[in-house]
């Protein structure tokens, strides 16, 4: 791996490039091309006790009834952010995590797979008032999106690594 290079971490892989990361997916969906996959990028973050916050975006491989291969990857930001903010931030990540795969796969003439985002926002609690916004700007960007309780991919799997 090169120095300033993207790397992503699987349970089941270990460290992985953009290109390996890539080469890892299109094997996992090859194994059984009929079956339905749902391929999803969520971001959840953690406010340190140093002020700065930990984002962690996961990209999902969801093989529908027979579970899936994920990898995730951290950045922290040494800066206090609002609420609001950090949720933005979080909804970029993923963004921005996505366009990168899609043009993965484009690159190796893949078409066929739409990317969900899952943001770690919900009817309950502090983030409720940011729904329409958030979900409003990922949907504005093309993308299908989740929110609690269904986004997983943030609240679940990337919340693992927070």
């Amino acid at each position: 791996m090169k120095k300033n290079e993207i790397v992503f971490h699987s349970p089941t892989y270990g460290l992985v490039t953009l290109d390996e990361l890539s080469e890892r997916i299109k094997s996992f969906v090859s194994f059984d091309e009929d079956q339905a996959y749902r391929l999803v990028v969520g971001t959840d973050s953690q406010v340190k006790e140093s002020g700065g916050v930990d984002f962690v975006t996961a990209i999902v491989v969801h093989k529908k009834g027979k579970g899936g291969i994920y990898f995730w990857r951290r950045v922290v930001k040494h800066q206090r952010y609002a609420l609001r903010q950090r949720m933005y931030e979080e909804a970029i990540y993923s963004l921005e995590t996505a366009e990168t795969i899609l043009n993965l796969f484009e690159k190796d003439g893949i078409t066929k797979y739409n990317v969900e985002i899952h943001v770690d926002i919900g009817p309950s609690g502090e983030t409720k008032d940011m729904i329409a916004e958030i979900v409003g700007m990922i949907r504005g960007s093309g993308y299908i999106v989740k929110t609690k309780p269904n986004s997983y991919g943030a609240s679940k799997v990337a919340d693992r690594h927070t």
